[in-house]
């Protein structure tokens, strides 16, 4: 059986990929930062029927993202690669902390970038490298400066692949989606009324569609 391994797959739309994903075939690996979310999500899926394993992993370390890749995958046959896990801090620019640009960068971009370095040589022929985006990713947004700015580091490596492997088996797409109905808006008056958002359900499901089949997908946030 292959497997889908799925950053920020504890919740919101990294766990409704999970549950989708098994209901394809594929055995879904989640990882996080929460082991709680994670066990409550692998719950979810197998109460669907699907299979599923799970690792809390820190995105943002390199040390970690070296011990997942040597003490959990020897059993694994890795198939897609999905880059979920995404952090934001908005507001304006000269109100920035250092903290908040280092965290965006390491969790978007760095992150991404160095797990699919330790995952390269296991991905199998025919595979494919998922990059969740955001639409911050296509175009600056007001009070989103350092955030934009790490997701353009994920298209911009996402898009460099794409080039570099366009001879190969190995696929990668970019998906774009706008803000979602999720926990990710508790912390934060970025977004006034998150429900009239999409659900991550809908988002993930838009994307199964789409993504083998195009290499770049763009999903809005209104409904």
């Amino acid at each position: 059986m292959n497997t889908a391994i799925i950053t920020g797959g504890g919740s919101g739309l990294g766990k409704e990929l999970g549950k989708l994903l098994s209901q394809q075939g594929f055995h879904i690996f989640l990882i996080g930062r929460t082991p709680d979310r994670l066990k409550e999500a692998a719950a979810e899926i197998k109460s669907i029927g699907g299979e599923v394993s799970y690792a809390a992993l820190d995105i943002r370390s390199l040390d970690e993202i070296e011990q997942f890749n040597e003490n959990h995958l020897k059993d694994h046959t890795v198939q897609l690669l999905i880059h979920n896990a995404g952090v934001g801090y908005f507001g304006p620019f000269k109100d920035s902390t250092e903290e908040e640009l280092l965290t965006m960068f390491e969790t978007n971009a760095l992150g991404p970038i160095r797990l699919t370095k330790a995952l390269l040589n296991k991905l199998q022929p025919n595979s494919t490298i998922m990059n969740i985006i955001s639409t911050a990713g296509l175009r600056g947004k007001k009070n989103e400066s350092l955030y934009v700015a790490s997701k353009f580091a994920l298209r911009g490596f996402g898009e460099s692949l794409q080039k570099e492997y366009e001879d190969s088996d190995l696929r990668i797409v970019n998906a774009y989606m706008g803000g979602m109905n999720t926990p990710f808006w508790e912390n934060s008056d970025h977004i006034s009324d998150p429900s009239r958002l999409r659900s991550p359900k809908e988002v993930a499901e838009l994307i199964i569609q789409e993504y083998q089949v195009k290499n770049e997908i763009v999903i809005e946030s209104k409904k």
